[in-house]
């Protein structure tokens, strides 16, 4: 299913926290929703997942107002509140009646379900006794029980042990091939890893909306990275003051060299690092900046 966000605005007294933010997802994305604490990741789920209201602006799902489309979407919060005494049998039963789902389809569905979230083998096993990983297979359980069109994950994953995230990531790229999804996180290499495409937050604002490899590529068309054999501060601030020089990081020995036009300039470079006898050991077109770093840089400068 298709979801809208147009123009959604949330204040908490004196607080903007979801400024005029929208957004489209189409049917069958996976979309990263990423930004750092405080972004307003958390407030928009809620608000798409019809758990909060929008001061202004509408969510649509299939073109209908978001209010009158709660049976097909699935919500899974950041951390799942279950009652501990409760086995995980007797909770998707107990989630499921709440749902208006037949008892008798539930006899059918939940053991399909805990085998597809792997706790077929605990389900007589007490919530109390299970691990955070554990927990949160359950509640993707519990989001997956009436069959949603659309899935909502508010940081699945932040919270969870390596071995507990592993184990959840690979679910969730399973459920992917099946539904749209939606999923705010604030680690990068979760993004990187589940998601086609991603929109980054900061201060409740939407300032990029595009697919990983479009960025990475966007950050390595004008890089040229040099590792001199001895740090040459004179050969630096010559080149800082190039025309076609836009910037220049040097950490050290190594110097990053950001130009106008990779492909007009790079020759230019090289004939000033010969003209200038700097010695280099390594010469590197294209920039090696991870997500994360440019990620970092974004939501700073921005």
């Amino acid at each position: 299913m298709k979801l809208e966000i147009k123009n959604v605005t949330k204040q908490f007294n004196t607080k903007t926290a979801v400024n005029n933010f929208s957004m489209v997802v189409e049917t069958g994305q996976c979309v990263g929703l990423i930004g750092p604490n405080g972004a307003g990741k958390s407030t928009l789920i809620k608000i798409i997942s019809d758990i909060i209201y929008a001061d202004k602006g509408e969510v649509l799902l299939d073109g209908k107002k978001i209010s009158s489309m709660k049976k097909e979407i699935g919500y899974l919060p950041q951390y799942p509140d279950f009652f501990h005494w409760m086995t995980a049998k007797e909770t998707l039963f107990f989630m499921g009646q709440l749902s208006g789902i037949s008892k008798e389809k539930l006899i059918n569905e939940v053991p399909a379900i805990l085998t597809k979230v792997g706790l077929i083998n605990e389900q007589n096993e007490k919530v109390q006794t299970f691990s955070g990983g554990m927990k949160q297979r359950l509640g993707i359980a519990q989001t997956l029980l009436h069959k949603p069109s659309f899935i909502v994950m508010d940081e699945p994953v932040s919270a969870l042990d390596p071995i507990g995230r592993r184990e959840v990531l690979n679910l969730i790229q399973e459920i992917k091939q099946e539904t749209t999804i939606l999923l705010s996180t604030h680690i990068l290499g979760d993004a990187e890893e589940i998601c086609e495409r991603f929109v980054i937050m900061k201060q409740g604002t939407k300032i990029e909306d595009t697919t990983i490899e479009k960025l990475l590529k966007r950050s390595n068309d004008s890089v040229v990275h040099f590792e001199m054999a001895s740090p040459s501060r004179h050969w630096v601030q010559q080149i800082e003051k190039l025309p076609y020089v836009k910037n220049v990081e040097v950490i050290g020995k190594r110097a990053k060299v950001t130009l106008d036009n990779i492909q007009e300039n790079k020759d230019m470079l090289i004939r000033n690092v010969m003209d200038n006898n700097v010695d280099i050991v390594r010469f590197e077109v294209g920039s090696t900046d991870t997500l994360e770093e440019i990620f970092l840089k974004m939501v700073v400068s921005v």
